[in-house]
């Protein structure tokens, strides 16, 4: 399992780790999905995200928050997702994708928000390292 969660007050923090910020990135969002639920069934359909900002950590909010934003809108949970970041001149940017459980089908827990609190990202010897803590 390539994300961890960690009991932080009355948020949550999930460490992720990947070969590449990619995976890592991805990561985060399938450890913010299991703080919302912890049993996802095999059912619903994958959606885009798209996501442009101006840092690596800007990028790591807005990706959250546009999960979360997804989630309220189309009234699913987004798991097994999937995320390629890359740097264009001064912009990063997210192309991602996430299946979409139906929240009917499912008892999840409700994460309010990202925040930039404790945010880490950083390159390792076997890769990169992320740090978030969400509120819920």
């Amino acid at each position: 399992m390539p994300y961890e969660l960690r009991e932080h007050t009355a948020d949550v923090g999930i460490e992720a780790t990947g070969a590449t910020l990619s995976e890592t990135f991805a990561a985060l969002a399938d450890g913010m999905a299991a703080a919302m639920c912890d049993d996802v069934p095999p059912i619903g359909d994958r959606f885009d995200v798209q996501v442009v900002a101006e840092s690596r950590e800007a990028l790591l909010f807005d990706y959250l928050d546009e999960l979360i934003y997804e989630r309220d809108v189309r009234n699913v949970l987004p798991v097994e997702n999937d995320a390629t970041v890359n740097r264009r001149d001064d912009d990063w940017r997210l192309d991602g994708s996430a299946r979409g459980v139906p929240l009917g089908e499912i008892d999840a827990r409700e994460v309010k928000a990202v925040t930039y609190s404790e945010m880490q990202i950083e390159e390792t010897s076997d890769g990169w390292r992320a740090y978030v803590v969400v509120d819920v």
